[in-house]
């Protein structure tokens, strides 16, 4: 199919998603579909459910943000089922401004670029589709044509409540166009759209003694006012501010705790009663759902005033903190980069990775919990099981510091010093050393690092170095050894047969002679000292994986050496050490030819490029195994 084809398709498209009827013909599309005359709130919730909703660990996700916001499912939960619902549902909430607060580069702009985007595509399918009086710069809900008196006998009829009036022009229009024939009045489909001003409002602060209260009510049109003889007159008037054109939308405050007062006072009206002041009209009624963001400085100074009470009383404050999973920071960076002009270089395993943890380090609080430091921490957080601990223990870890998260390194930064780094690379490959040699110097760069706050972050590039390091010793060690996962697996079964023995007090059969025969005792011992069982404790360490072990057999289900994180890191300890003589004597000049192969099955099976799989030799054969 060529290009032209496909355009002409497209307008096609676009013709057939247009309406225009009466206001007569509009109140049977409304008895056949009566949720296109749903309010801003109910649109919006119901838009985030027809993407899809799933439960994952006990945790309700929501797949219209999973594609572009990530490590923020608590907070989009707290936004959907603490607002968005009871809002829609038409209770008290949706008379209440969403103040979000968080850190800059935390994802709050991105939240609300994703509803913008959203309701735009989302007006254009049937069940979002939005219908307006024509000719309304307001963009009216038609079923506001109907007088207050007839309005109970329609509601009973139609099964519809009507809330809010005309604005000021259509209600002229209405007595002088149409003599108050409301079935005569025009009614188009609508589309939102930012660009356009249509449903879709954006207010950004500037020089207060400069910046115009019309920007957000509009202004009169003193061109027209000899013709219509007053300011009064809603011809004379432009509607054509920021909460005019938000009508049955989304109203975004950017930065908006930065605003000048008298710009936020139209807000007390509007949040409680729905309406706003605006020239010489009575109020203007608006359905549109108001949202602003700032950063947690300008929060603190703004509660701290008493003259904000009134304002204050009138919002629900979300905070949005910084990711804090080292899985779904990455997530964020691999969509940066894919925004990028950097798609032809490789990125070495375990380059992002660095870059993430070094992140979430940086946000995290130390714990007064004896045993758990911020590596233990992050890899808690990150759902990976760490012996010792439960999943109740990482709600008590993140109980301690409720305001964790709200400071750190942001995404920024990194993704600025992942583009230099990438910029250097001449185009070949970017390996992990070179990104966490990028994040260090960029340090001095940094306008708000102090130099207390550097050498902590230093600190932190040290650990971060120190985790790499056993990242790409076992990339290097699995790859001597072509059979790893096999060897692992063969060495957990002899470990299994002798612990069931062992557990049930009983013996077990030699596969050779068929003799039976005492458990391994030794072993078994060399297998868990790997991971610092002492001997006190290696009966509970036994039992625990003989109950996991009866577990996955009632559940008809394998247990692998995987399932257990304790069991799975004694498993590779055990292996890698046995072989930590074979790399050594490998990675001598000696022996080039095994090492092409190790090199090889890093390309093949762990996704090196030959040029980081020589530095990661080179790297662990100087610096690990001396």
């Amino acid at each position: 199919m060529g290009f032209w084809q496909r355009l002409q398709e497209y307008r096609d498209r676009e013709a057939g998603l247009r309406w225009e009827g009466t206001f007569r013909d509009y109140l049977e599309l409304v008895r056949r579909k009566p949720w296109i005359c749903q309010l801003a709130h109910s649109r919006i919730y119901r838009m985030i459910l027809s993407a899809g909703v799933e439960e994952v660990n006990g945790r309700r996700r929501y797949s219209f943000f999973t594609r572009e916001l990530f490590g923020l499912e608590e907070v989009i939960e707290k936004l959907v089922e603490e607002y968005l619902r009871p809002a829609a549902e038409g209770l008290e909430v949706r008379k209440r401004i969403l103040l979000l607060v968080g850190p800059v580069g935390g994802g709050k702009s991105t939240l609300v670029n994703l509803l913008k985007r959203g309701l735009e595509e989302y007006s254009r399918t049937e069940e979002g589709a939005v219908y307006a009086i024509k000719g309304c710069p307001m963009h009216e809900e038609p079923l506001h044509l109907i007088p207050p008196p007839l309005r109970p006998e329609f509601e009973r009829e139609f099964g519809v409540r009507i809330e809010g009036d005309l604005c000021p022009l259509c209600r002229l229009r209405l007595e002088t166009e149409f003599g108050g024939r409301i079935e005569e009045v025009p009614v188009e489909r609508i589309f939102f759209s930012e660009k356009k001003r249509v449903g879709i409002g954006t207010f950004a602060p500037s020089d207060p003694k400069s910046q115009d209260i019309a920007e957000l009510t509009g202004s009169i049109d003193f061109s027209t006012i000899t013709h219509y003889g007053a300011e009064s007159d809603p011809r004379a008037y432009c509607f054509d501010g920021e909460l005019n054109v938000a009508n049955r939308g989304i109203m975004e405050f950017m930065e908006m705790l930065k605003c000048d007062e008298r710009f936020l006072w139209n807000l007390i009206f509007l949040a409680q009663e729905g309406n706003f002041k605006a020239g010489r009209f009575a109020l203007i009624y608006a359905d549109e759902m108001i949202i602003g963001h700032s950063n947690e400085t300008e929060y603190k100074a703004f509660v701290a005033n008493r003259r904000n009470e009134a304002l204050l009383s009138r919002m629900i404050v979300l905070r949005v903190p910084y990711n804090l999973r080292v899985s779904e920071e990455i997530k964020i960076y691999e969509k940066l980069l894919r925004q990028s002009q950097f798609g032809g270089v490789h990125l070495a395993p375990h380059a992002l990775r660095v870059a993430a943890m070094f992140s979430v380090l940086s946000r995290l609080k130390e714990s007064h919990r004896q045993g758990v430091d911020l590596v233990k921490k992050m890899r808690l957080y990150d759902g990976e099981e760490v012996e010792g601990f439960t999943p109740a223990d990482v709600e008590e870890l993140r109980a301690e510091h409720p305001d964790e998260g709200m400071s750190g390194v942001d995404p920024r930064y990194v993704i600025n010093r992942l583009c230099v780094a990438l910029a250097a690379s001449e185009g070949e490959c970017l390996t992990a050393l070179e990104v966490l040699r990028s994040l260090k110097e960029g340090l001095d760069q940094h306008p708000s690092i102090t130099p207390e706050e550097r050498e902590r972050i230093l600190s932190l590039i040290s650990l971060v170095r120190r985790e790499y390091d056993e990242l790409v010793k076992r990339d290097v060690q699995r790859a001597l050894l072509a059979s790893f996962e096999s060897a692992a697996q063969a060495l957990f079964e002899r470990y299994v047969d002798n612990l069931r023995a062992y557990c049930q007090g009983i013996k077990r059969r030699d596969l050779l002679s068929g003799e039976e025969i005492s458990p391994e005792e030794d072993f078994m011992r060399s297998l868990e000292l790997q991971i610092g069982i002492g001997e006190t404790a290696k009966r509970s360490f036994r039992e625990e994986i003989f109950f996991r072990l009866s577990a996955y057999a009632r559940q008809g289900k394998s247990f692998s050496y995987r399932d257990h994180e304790g069991l799975r890191e004694a498993v590779e300890k055990k292996l890698l050490a046995d072989l930590r003589e074979m790399l050594r004597l490998t990675l001598s000049s000696s022996e080039q030819g095994r090492l092409e192969e190790v090199k090889e099955r890093l390309i093949r099976l762990y996704g090196y490029c030959p040029h980081c799989a020589r530095e990661a030799i080179r790297y662990v054969g100087s610096n690990l195994c001396t």
